[in-house]
């Protein structure tokens, strides 16, 4: 199993698709027209990843994304739309995809979001009858400005979550979506100060500041605290902080789902409970429910 599954009616924006995965990728990329014949190839042979447009004949995007939760729960969606669609994309989202990425910057976020999304997505998690058995759990980590670091600690945190039986497979790709996106703001935007004008390379803005005081001493806490009801994870950085004053309103609003800046923060709010902030800005909790206490 490892290939992705490209859909999209339009044979043009499925090969432009394909070609950017292929050419920024290590994966196999194969092909389906509309959600029904998407659904016909999954149960053939399950793929890694599906990437899906949204408005599509027969069965669209949004219809694909509810089948998949329901029959593949461990297949997450990534879903492609044009300017305009943003409110159909929220929607998506809410209802169980994974990700999402505007039309005009697949050539620039298409791969970076199906390489996020896949290492968070491990599918070798089973649960055993004495994670039953588990009561409370609080892990901690301190961990340097790295986000190579940040797939392990994610996949940590997911397991012991679904251990707890606080979300199913499905549920883990999108929590550990949501830790990850809070960490790397952590690193990227809290110790190390690295602005939106430098959003495009990361990377190499971080390499610079990491061998430069005051930054390269900063470290990310990352605090987890378990029940069988409820999951609270606790994401510090050493940062200055922000105020909270400026904090942009993302939790139901489309528009943002168009700023490469502001989409981080959409889908944490999307994918977790409940967002909070201390009052210096540089800390975030995320809670997550479990249903069977709701």
């Amino acid at each position: 199993m490892s290939h992705l599954l490209v859909v999209d009616d339009a044979a043009v924006d499925r090969k432009l698709v394909g070609g950017l995965l292929e050419s920024q990728t290590h994966y196999q990329v194969e092909y389906a027209s509309n959600g029904l014949d998407a659904l016909e190839q999954i149960e053939a042979k399950l793929p890694l990843a599906v990437i899906t447009d949204l408005q599509m004949p027969d069965m669209d995007g949004m219809q694909l994304v509810a089948q998949l939760r329901e029959h593949y729960p461990t297949v997450p969606a990534i879903l492609i739309t044009g300017y305009g669609s943003e409110d159909i994309a929220l929607q998506a989202l809410l209802q169980g995809a994974a990700d999402y990425v505007p039309k005009d910057t697949l050539a620039k976020e298409l791969a970076h979001s199906v390489e996020s999304v896949l290492q968070i997505s491990d599918r070798e998690r089973p649960q055993t009858r004495l994670s039953h058995c588990l009561q409370y759990e609080e892990l901690r980590y301190e961990i340097e400005n790295d986000v190579s670091l940040v797939g392990p600690l994610v996949s940590k945190l997911q397991q012991s979550t679904v251990e707890f039986g606080i979300v199913d497979q499905h549920g883990s790709i999108r929590l550990g979506k949501a830790i990850a996106e809070a960490i790397r703001n952590a690193i990227y935007h809290g110790n190390l100060e690295i602005s939106s004008s430098h959003l495009d390379h990361p990377d190499e803005a971080a390499a610079v500041r990491r061998e430069e005081a005051p930054y390269t001493h900063r470290r990310v806490h990352v605090r987890a605290n378990l029940a069988p009801d409820q999951a609270r994870f606790m994401i510090r950085d050493e940062g200055n902080g922000f105020d909270l004053g400026q904090l942009p309103d993302v939790q139901l609003d489309p528009s943002r789902l168009t700023q490469a800046e502001k989409r981080g923060l959409v889908l944490i709010h999307t994918f977790v409970d409940e967002v909070i902030f201390n009052e210096s800005g540089n800390e975030v909790t995320l809670v997550v429910n479990s249903p069977a206490y709701v």
